[in-house]
């Protein structure tokens, strides 16, 4: 073992690190930064045109192999995916809403914990926040919304490569705060395989794949924010191990990102909302 004057250690003499000038010959040279930006918009009222409002704020932005992200509330706005708090409580909406939900004779947090478009998610999704009095559902038919944001914003601006990601917020067992979710996307695959391709150590991975979806979405999530940031809109620019489509996705491909119950890992903890 030996160490350089710079203090790092190497194996056999042999220093198998770049040094720092070669580092950043590699990195001028593989253009591997990642970069969101978010969009700040005005207040989107119900049942404005979501077209419009990208019509709007996005047209400087776009270009060959970009992300768009876009917030699933406005989307829910738009829809008009709105009721007043005097209408309906809570709990009313969330059994209305919810494909499943869990027993609630121990809920700490007092936030029922369901099943909502094959999506296990606080609420049925239904939000609070930023609603004015008003409850925010989740939004119809997101998958066919991010496939006709995704033709429509090729169409009007000649772009051959474009992602959409239509996102939301979530939490992960065990682990205090949200991250981000993607709900619909289009325009790229939705993971990033490293099944045989070698570890560190030659050895061929067997089951590791990317969820690009909620990777993306999450980077978006944090940069766009969670409360009176009014930044609905966020544009991705060189991520990473993205493989842009020039066709909407197979009905195949819609499915491959979600697993079933049945299947997951967590089954045994949550079987009793839909098994």
């Amino acid at each position: 073992m030996a160490v350089d004057p710079n203090g790092v250690i190497g194996v056999n003499n042999k220093l198998p690190w770049y040094y720092p000038s070669e580092l950043k010959h590699f990195h001028q040279n593989n253009k591997l930064d990642m970069h969101v930006e978010a969009i700040y918009t005005h207040r989107i009222q119900c049942g404005e045109a979501l077209e419009k409002i990208l019509d709007y704020y996005i047209p400087k932005l776009l270009r060959e192999k970009v992300v768009l992200a876009i917030t699933s509330k406005i989307i829910s706005v738009c829809q008009k995916r709105v009721i007043h708090k005097n209408a309906y409580s809570k709990e009313e909406l969330i059994r209305k809403e919810a494909s499943a939900i869990a027993d609630t004779r121990y809920n700490p947090c007092g936030i029922h914990l369901t099943i909502k478009d094959d999506i296990l998610i606080p609420s049925a999704g239904i939000d609070e926040s930023n609603g004015d009095r008003m409850y925010t559902l989740y939004p119809k038919d997101v998958q066919k919304t991010a496939a006709s944001v995704w033709s429509y914003l090729r169409r009007k601006h000649c772009i051959e490569h474009l992602g959409i990601l239509i996102t939301d917020s979530n939490i992960t067992p065990m682990r205090l705060g949200v991250t981000g979710i993607a709900l619909g996307w289009c325009g790229f695959e939705p993971h990033y395989s490293y099944i045989g391709k070698p570890d560190l150590y030659n050895n061929p991975l067997q089951v590791t794949q990317v969820n690009l979806l909620d990777a993306l979405a999450t980077s978006a999530v944090l940069v766009m924010g969670e409360g009176a940031e009014q930044t609905p809109l966020a544009i991705i620019r060189n991520a990473p191990k993205i493989r842009f489509l020039t066709r909407l996705p197979t009905i195949e491909e819609e499915k491959s990102v979600k697993i079933s119950m049945q299947e997951d890992l967590y089954s045994p903890l949550f079987m009793e909302l839909g098994g």
